[in-house]
C-alpha cells in the first residue's frame, strides 16, 4: 500500500453505495480525516455511489461529518416510527435528503468538489454508468447526489434529472467506482475483499461481485443488505459507525499510514490545559521525548474526554470515536420521553395500530399524495413530457417486435412447403437423364406438360386424323387406370424401364 500511494497518478478513495449503512462511511471518513488527513488531501479523486457519494461530498465539500451522522440517524428514526417503515406514503426520503444537503453543504461546495469528487450515476435511457466530476453550482451538486441516491420504486416512480438527463442510483451499474484499479482505497460496509470493510468471522470463502462490490456469502452480509433499505435502531447504527472508524484505523495501522500527530478537537478544561502545558514544558529539553509525550497526552486526553459522559453503546467505542462525533451519536440515540412515545411501545397499542392500518392507510395515503402533488407542480411539464417519450418508445418497441413476428410466420410456412415440394422424389420416371420441368398448378399447363413428354411427341400428328374418342385410345399407357383395364404396371429398378404384364384372369 505504501508503494501504491507513491504512484505517479496518485490514489483514489472510493465509497460503496449502502443506503442507511452510510454511517459506516461517516465513521471511516472521520478516521481518515483525523488520523491520516494526507490521504484525503492528496487523493487524486474521491468516488462514491448513493450513500458513498453523499459521504464523499460531505467529506471534501466543506460539510460537517458530525451533522451528517446526526441527520442519517434522524432519517432512520423517522422511517422506523411508521408501521410500514420507509414504504409508508408519508416518508419522502428524497425530500429529506435534499433538505439535509442544502443545510450541510456551503454555497461554494461546487468549487471544492469540481475535479475532486466523482459521483456514480446510472443513465435511464440505456442503463450505462456515468461518472460526473464537474459542477457549475451547488444546485448541480445536489441534483447529481439525488440522482445517485434514487432507488427506483423505493424512492418513487419518476427519476430525477441532472442537466436534462434522467439518472437513477449509481449502484445499479457501478456501486464501487475504480474498484479494479490498484491505486484505489475501497471502503464498504459489507464483508469482502475491500481495503476497509468488516472482517467476517465466517469460514465461508465464497463471495460474489455485485456491480463491482465484493460481498462475501455470510449471514452477516445478508443482514446488512436488509439494513441498507430498512434501517435498524439508532443504537445499532451507532455501532456500525464505530465499526467504520475501527476498520479504517486498523487499515491505517497495518499499512503504516498513520500521521505523526493525532488531531484532537477537544474543549479542554482549565485543569487539563495546565497539566498538558506542564508536561510539554518539562520535556522541552529533549525534542524526541517531547514528541512522544505530546502523542501520549493527546491519546490520554482523547480517551478521558470520551469517558466523561454516559455512552449507550459498547464501551470500546470510547477508545476510537472523536468527541464531537460521539456527542452527536449520543444525542441521536437518546429516546424521547413523551407520553405518546411511551404508550406506543406497549404491545396492545402496537397491535391496535396494526389493526387500524387498513382504515387509516387510505386516508393517510390520499393526504400525502395530495401534498406531493402540490410539490410536483413546478416539475409537471418536464416529467409529463418524459413519460410521454418513454411510453412512445415502449409502444414502438412492442409494435416492431410484434410486426416482425407476424411477418416471419407466413414466410417460414411457405418456405417449409416449398422445400418439401422441391425435395420430394418423384414416384415414376421415364428416363434417368431427363429432368422434369417445374409443374404448374393450372390444369391447362398440366395438359401441356403431359403432351410435351418424349413418348407423346407423335400424338399431335395423329390428332388431326383421329377423333376425340381415338385420342383416349392412343393415350400413353401409364395414364390408363390399371384397375379398370386389368393392366398392371411394373418397374424394373435395375433398368429403370417400365413394362406391362397382362393380369391373369
Amino acid at each position: 500500500m505504501v508503494g501504491m500511494l507513491g504512484g505517479e497518478g496518485g490514489w483514489v478513495v472510493s465509497f460503496a453505495g449502502c443506503g442507511f449503512l452510510g454511517v459506516y462511511h461517516i465513521g471511516a471518513a472521520a478516521c481518515l480525516q483525523e488520523r491520516a488527513p494526507h490521504l484525503i488531501r492528496d487523493a487524486r479523486q474521491i468516488c462514491g455511489a448513493s450513500a458513498g457519494a453523499l459521504a464523499g461530498a460531505v467529506l471534501i465539500g466543506g460539510g460537517s461529518l458530525v451533522e451528517a451522522c446526526a441527520d442519517v440517524l434522524s432519517l432512520a428514526r423517522e422511517a422506523r416510527k411508521r408501521n410500514l417503515g420507509p414504504l409508508h406514503p408519508s416518508f419522502n426520503v428524497m425530500k429529506i435528503i435534499r433538505d439535509g444537503l442544502y443545510k450541510i453543504l456551503p454555497e461554494n461546495t461546487h468549487q471544492l468538489m469540481s475535479g475532486k469528487l466523482s459521483i456514480s450515476l446510472t443513465r435511464v435511457s440505456d442503463g450505462k454508468n456515468v461518472l460526473v466530476s464537474n459542477f457549475n453550482s451547488r444546485e448541480e451538486v445536489v441534483q447529481a447526489l439525488l440522482c445517485s441516491s434514487f432507488v427506483p420504486i423505493y424512492c418513487g416512480l419518476i427519476p430525477p434529472s441532472f442537466r436534462g438527463v434522467r439518472y437513477v442510483d449509481g449502484g445499479i451499474s457501478d456501486n464501487l467506482p475504480h474498484y479494479n484499479s490498484k491505486t484505489t482505497i475501497t471502503i464498504s460496509p459489507f464483508a469482502g475483499e475491500c481495503d476497509i470493510c468488516p472482517k467476517s468471522n465466517s469460514e465461508n470463502f465464497h463471495e460474489m461481485n455485485l456491480t463491482n462490490t465484493s460481498i462475501q456469502f455470510s449471514l452477516g452480509n445478508i443482514y446488512r443488505l436488509t439494513q441498507a433499505l430498512f434501517p435498524p435502531e439508532p443504537k445499532v447504527l451507532g455501532e456500525i459507525c464505530e465499526q467504520g472508524y475501527s476498520d479504517a484505523l486498523r487499515f491505517l495501522k497495518e499499512n503504516g499510514l498513520l500521521s505523526d500527530s493525532v488531531s484532537v478537537d477537544l474543549a479542554l478544561t482549565e485543569l487539563d490545559y495546565h497539566k498538558y502545558t506542564e508536561a510539554a514544558e518539562g520535556s522541552s529539553k529533549n525534542p524526541v521525548a517531547a514528541i512522544q509525550v505530546k502523542e501520549t497526552q493527546d491519546e490520554e486526553m482523547l480517551i478521558d474526554q470520551l469517558k466523561l459522559a454516559a455512552w449507550p453503546l459498547d464501551g470500546t467505542i470510547f477508545e476510537n470515536l472523536p468527541p464531537r462525533l460521539r456527542t452527536a451519536l449520543q444525542e441521536a440515540c437518546k429516546e424521547k420521553c413523551g407520553l405518546y412515545t411511551q404508550l406506543s411501545k406497549f404491545l396492545p397499542m402496537r397491535l391496535m395500530s396494526y389493526m387500524m392500518l387498513p382504515y387509516t392507510l387510505p386516508v393517510e395515503s390520499a393526504y400525502f399524495v395530495a401534498i406531493r402533488l402540490v410539490d410536483w407542480f413546478p416539475d409537471i411539464p418536464d416529467d409529463v413530457r418524459w413519460m410521454q417519450n418513454q411510453l412512445c418508445q415502449v409502444v414502438g418497441a412492442v409494435y416492431s417486435k410484434a410486426r416482425k413476428r407476424l411477418l416471419s410466420i407466413p414466410s417460414k410456412q411457405s418456405g417449409a412447403l416449398l422445400k418439401k415440394c422441391q425435395t420430394e422424389p418423384s414416384k415414376m420416371s421415364l428416363d434417368s437423364s431427363y429432368q422434369h420441368p417445374k409443374m404448374s398448378h393450372s390444369s391447362i399447363h398440366l395438359e401441356e406438360w403431359i403432351w410435351n413428354l418424349p413418348c407423346c411427341e407423335e400424338f399431335p400428328k395423329r390428332e388431326a386424323q383421329v377423333g376425340t374418342i381415338e385420342r383416349f385410345d392412343l393415350a400413353p399407357p401409364f395414364l390408363i387406370n390399371s384397375e379398370e383395364s386389368g393392366v398392371e404396371v411394373d418397374f424394373d429398378s435395375s433398368s429403370e424401364m417400365s413394362f406391362q404384364t397382362a393380369s391373369e384372369d
